[in-house]
């Protein structure tokens, strides 16, 4: 299966070299429009905002739904986006053609693996069963004891469409069956925009941490 470092290394000094940030957040969404202009909205303001911060996109690599919307915005604006797509002839017709880097693996287990791979957040916009599974793993692998990864993932709860699942994580969390450490996991903002800044703080802290750090054995 390819990892990040490996598809790094086999770049081609023609190909792009990757957002000005050098970070990317992978962005989980419907691959359907839905009924609300809203959600159509608030894929098209978040990547024009991806792309003013000079963040890289990744995704599932399609063109259709509100994926499609997002990656668009994102290039149009002049950003960096990677799709991550299954060799399935099926799915490769879904494929977005304009994208900074298109990305070719077996099985969905390894999409999924390789996007997490390629990022440094998670946001879910709204979306169905894929969006949900997807981000609930990149949780479930940052929870404890696991902690695979420290990387924020942050719902855009727009209009409260993820206020059931909310209120099912408080229900677990008050049944015992999910620890307070991993509920906190789940973070959400009522916009794509309040999410991308969730993300940036959390990124923000992570590396001042990391400066304390330092700065104590420096003392």
């Amino acid at each position: 299966m390819a990892d990040a470092e490996a598809l790094e290394a086999e770049e081609s000094p023609g190909e792009p070299a990757g957002p000005p940030s050098g970070k990317h957040i992978c962005v989980y969404l419907g691959g359907n429009l839905g009924r609300e202009q809203r959600y159509v909205d608030e894929a098209d303001a978040l990547g024009r905002m991806m792309a003013a911060e000079g963040i890289g996109l990744v995704y599932g690599g399609a063109r259709v739904g509100l994926m499609g919307v997002l990656a668009s915005a994102v290039l149009t604006n002049g950003g960096f986006v990677t799709g991550v797509v299954p060799r399935q002839l099926s799915y490769q017709e879904l494929a977005h053609e304009g994208l900074s880097r298109l990305l070719e693996v077996d099985t969905m287990h390894e999409r999924k693996h390789l996007m997490q791979e390629l990022s440094q957040g998670c946001i879910a916009l709204p979306g169905g069963f894929g969006t949900l599974e997807e981000i609930i793993e990149a949780l479930c692998w940052s929870q404890r004891p696991l902690e695979l990864h420290e990387k924020p993932c942050c719902f855009a709860n727009i209009d409260g469409y993820y206020d059931h699942l909310f209120a099912f994580l408080d229900h677990a969390a008050a049944c015992g069956l999910l620890l307070p450490q991993n509920r906190v996991l789940a973070r959400q903002a009522p916009t794509a925009a309040a999410a991308l800044q969730v993300i940036q703080t959390a990124w923000n802290e992570a590396e001042q941490a990391m400066l304390d750090v330092i700065k104590s054995y420096e003392a």
